[in-house]
């Protein structure tokens, strides 16, 4: 894909390679296809279809995430494809609820269960998302997946444990999203601060290769303003302000 956005040469990127070499040329506009070939859509078979638009900009303002707020919705979906009933999603939704209902009382928790059209999944497959939005405009998730032989109550369960490890560190943004900030921080312009739960080995590794690839410095320091027993962490980088010279 990064290949074909700039007119690129790329060897060994494939499954199963070792080693890719790279040499970029000139970024240009259009519409680009990229498949995984792999169950990276809707596992396990993919499947899964993105569609990303993108406008560009002359530079990258930095981020200041380290509010939270208090959580003001909890919402998602169950979701099952193919040859699975609906009961299985109902079952996975009501074991979630359960499970957050354990530890937060006071809000309406809404997990939609959903059978997807057969003309639209190409496979058999479930799964649950669960999305809390806070006061300050923060998402953050827990999600699973099904497979043979796994509980769909075990599946529910899982989803819900994950969101609450999010939201219990105090962090602004959860696991996943933490390592995919990295970037858009290193090419900024200015100091970026993200608020984040326990530094994951993911983020290390893009912040190793941010600083190798670019001049922003990143440090990551005990938010001290938390409860010490609370394992919160602030990501700050100074970005290296880049320019896109094609604009």
């Amino acid at each position: 894909m990064i290949r074909d956005l700039c007119d690129g040469k790329l060897n060994g990127g494939e499954i199963g390679s070792t080693e890719i070499t790279f040499t970029p040329g000139t970024i240009k506009g259009g519409t680009h296809v990229a498949d995984t070939k792999t169950a990276g859509g809707y596992y396990p078979q993919g499947g899964g279809e993105v569609v990303v638009r993108m406008s560009p900009v002359k530079e990258l303002s930095p981020i200041n995430l380290t509010e939270r707020g208090t959580v003001t919705k909890i919402y998602g979906r169950a979701f099952v494809a193919g040859a699975l009933p609906i009961k299985l999603a109902k079952d996975m939704s009501a074991a979630a609820v359960r499970c957050i209902r354990k530890e937060i009382r006071d809000l309406y928790i809404n997990i939609q269960p959903v059978r997807e059209p057969d003309d639209q999944a190409v496979g058999t497959g479930s799964g649950i998302i669960i999305v809390a939005e806070t006061s300050t405009g923060c998402l953050l998730a827990g999600s699973s997946l099904g497979k043979r032989g796994k509980n769909s109550d075990k599946v529910g369960i899982e989803a819900a444990e994950m969101l609450l490890k999010n939201l219990k560190h105090g962090g602004t943004v959860d696991d996943s999203l933490q390592d995919q900030l990295i970037i858009f921080m290193a090419l900024a312009k200015g100091v970026s601060r993200v608020k984040c739960g326990p530094i994951t080995l993911h983020t290390e590794t893009a912040i190793h290769f941010a600083e190798q690839l670019t001049k922003a410095k990143f440090t990551v320091t005990k938010s001290e303003e938390e409860d010490p027993s609370n394992d919160t962490y602030i990501i700050e980088c100074h970005g290296m302000g880049m320019i896109n010279s094609n604009l």
